[in-house]
Parts: structure tokens; sequence; C-alpha cells
């Protein structure tokens, strides 16, 4: 016994501080998992949100030359159509 021998409580202790270090890696595991998810779910929304508004700004765009085109054609049909009656005239 005196040989440094593993003894029954020896073996327990051993056994008891195994349980410590699991229950701590435990959480050391859980609260590595939830810095994850929440980095993941923050890079989700800045993407999501980054997408969101490159879209918008490229319909306000789109509908802005719209806008023009309609005008302009509006103007020049209208500016073709005085020249006719300015030339029945």
């Amino acid at each position: 016994m005196a040989t440094g021998g593993i003894t029954p409580d020896s073996a327990h202790n051993c056994s008891r501080s195994k349980n410590y270090s699991n229950s701590s890696t435990a959480v050391v595991v859980i609260v590595v998992v939830v810095v994850v998810v929440v980095v993941v779910v923050v890079v989700v929304v800045v993407v999501v949100v980054v997408v969101v508004v490159v879209i918008v700004e490229v319909v306000i765009e789109v509908v802005v030359v719209v806008v023009v085109v309609v005008v302009v054609v509006v103007l020049a049909v209208t500016v073709v159509e005085g020249e006719i009656v300015l030339l029945e005239a």
C-alpha cells in the first residue's frame, strides 16, 4: 500500500477529478457552440441585410432609368407631334 500503487481511495479520487474535468469540458463545449451559433446568426443577418440593400439600390436605379426613358420618349413624341402640327399648318 505504501509503494504508491492505486488504492480504492486514490481510484475514487481520480474518477472524481475526471468528473470535474468532464463537466468543465462540457461547459466549455456548450459555450463554444453558443458562440459559434451567435456568430453564424450575426453573419447571416449581415449578409441578408447587405443583399437586401443592394437589391433595393438596384431596383431604385432601374426605376429611375425607366422614368427618365419614359419622360424622354414622351417629350420626344410631344415635340415630333408639335412639329407635325406646325408642318400641317
